[in-house]
């Protein structure tokens, strides 16, 4: 019997406890990055920053960049190569709700002094004055309700001067059953085999996503499918 795909699972994914700490996390951490990186989830988002950077008023010589849910850094590092490689002044920050790895993404960011982390949780962040050029949320939007999501795209598309890059995964059995390929190609430990395959039962439809853009009133939006098996989904806020 094939999984069934037909509607957003609700099932917890492991690394959802804010608590979890040690060599398991920061493995399943850096697994996910890697093949992330692979299967060319980096380059979708960096493709949406590019879109909005065309934005960009003249008279700014310094670009401000938030990454939500950003996990080990990795999204961030690709952008201050980026960045160094294009001469482009960003100023870079990572919010994610663990501690532990917050920290293990310092760690792996040493090496780039425009990189900075928060250890926060993100609905309280965006009751804050804060404002950022562009926001990223690669790979985190699926790890809330459909109810969250509202106020979570309300709270970022308040604190954007640009636009928001969303990077998510594309709920669909194929991609469900490669991923079981890779688990073992991989040789990923439980957490990553477990919350890789919850996420994908988490991800979304393409209908789902135009749903939420009209009940956000996303005027300006791009919605894309893009290998391997996710959504690029560009609003821009200018």
């Amino acid at each position: 019997m094939l999984v069934d795909t037909n509607r957003r699972s609700d099932a917890p994914e492991l690394m959802d406890n804010f608590l979890l700490e040690g060599d398991i996390l920061s493995n399943a951490l850096d697994k996910i990055a890697s093949i992330n990186r692979l299967l060319g989830g980096n380059k979708v988002t960096l493709q949406g920053v590019k879109c909005l950077l065309k934005s960009k008023p003249v008279y700014r010589s310094e670009l401000r960049i938030l990454d939500v849910g950003c996990g080990n850094g990795d999204m961030l590092r690709t952008l201050a190569r980026y960045a160094k490689k294009k001469r482009i002044k960003l100023k870079l920050t990572g919010i994610d709700a663990n501690y532990f790895t917050i920290k293990h993404a310092e760690q792996l960011s040493k090496k780039h002094p425009n990189i900075s982390y928060v250890c926060a949780d993100i609905f309280e962040e965006i009751k804050q004055e804060r404002l950022y050029d562009v926001i990223l949320c690669t790979l985190t939007l699926h790890h809330f309700k459909d109810d969250e999501i509202i106020t979570l795209m309300k709270g970022l598309e308040e604190q954007s001067t640009l636009g928001i890059v969303v990077n998510d995964l594309h709920r669909n059995a194929l991609a469900y059953y490669l991923f079981v390929s890779i688990c073992f190609v991989f040789r990923l430990n439980h957490m990553s085999k477990n919350d890789g395959l919850v996420s994908i039962l988490r991800g979304f439809k393409r209908q789902e996503l135009h749903d939420l853009s009209e009940q956000l009133r996303f005027n300006d939006y791009i919605l894309k499918w893009k290998w391997a098996f996710r959504y690029q989904w560009i609003i821009r806020t200018i």
